[in-house]
């Protein structure tokens, strides 16, 4: 069996990386995709628990922005996240992956409701577990929510998969010269204001000192590289 450099990960997904280049909604190929590079870690060994965003679906924040009530808003995200959990849930199971969904809003004939010793348990017994609707409370992120969900978990590292392959200090789409960091201190990121994860879930992981390793989703095998301990995105610590 290859080593790994961790036993248990909380991996966060972007909603918006399950729409590929579409922009919005699921795109199949995408998601197979995923599944597939998250059950060769699995294979491995490692143990795996998954927090995924809403944004592909509904933005409560940008639905704010324009009018609507951010509670409201809110509780529509957290639903778009439980949409895409069942569909990671649909494609990891294809890999005769065996997984769990659980609900912070309980929906009981789609979800369990999110009970930390069964989750636990879960994952000790080799399934993969999703944690959906967030922390089940408007007005906090899904970053919010993995980074909970890790500490709940006894996770090792947070790793946040997006369309990026790690963090720089200014956006690379926009400036050429953007340069990446391999690591960066947690006070760094609050003080610069890096767009990696909300200043509360960066909060979070100082306290408990939680390390997040941030890396490119889309690169077929990241994440595999990832949990055998390769140098790959930028390691917040």
């Amino acid at each position: 069996m290859s080593k790994i450099a961790y036993k248990r990960i909380l991996l966060k997904l972007s909603g918006e990386a399950l729409a590929g280049q579409q922009g919005q909604g699921i795109n199949p190929q995408v998601i197979k995709q995923i599944a597939s590079d998250v059950a060769e870690a699995h294979r491995l060994g490692v143990q795996i628990g998954l927090v995924i965003g809403g944004g592909n679906i509904f933005r409560g924040v940008s639905a704010s922005a324009q009018g609507m009530d951010r509670a409201s808003s809110d509780y529509m995200g957290m639903l778009a996240t439980v949409i895409n959990a069942l569909a990671l849930q649909d494609a990891l199971e294809k890999e005769d992956i065996p997984t769990r969904v659980q609900s912070a809003i309980a929906m009981a004939e789609i979800a369990e409701p999110y009970i930390r010793r069964k989750a636990i348990r879960h994952l000790e017994k080799g399934r993969i577990v999703i944690f959906a609707a967030g922390t089940g409370n408007p007005f906090f992120t899904t970053d919010t929510a993995a980074s909970l969900r890790a500490m709940e978990i006894n996770a090792e590292v947070i790793m946040k998969a997006t369309k990026v392959d790690g963090i720089y200090d200014m956006d690379p789409k926009k400036h050429p010269e953007a340069k990446k960091f391999d690591s960066i201190s947690y006070m760094d990121v609050l003080n610069r204001g890096l767009q990696v994860m909300d200043s509360t879930a960066i909060s979070l992981c100082m306290d408990h000192k939680l390390p997040i390793l941030t890396f490119d989703l889309m690169k077929k095998g990241n994440v595999l590289k990832a949990v055998q301990g390769e140098t790959i995105g930028t390691l917040v610590q």
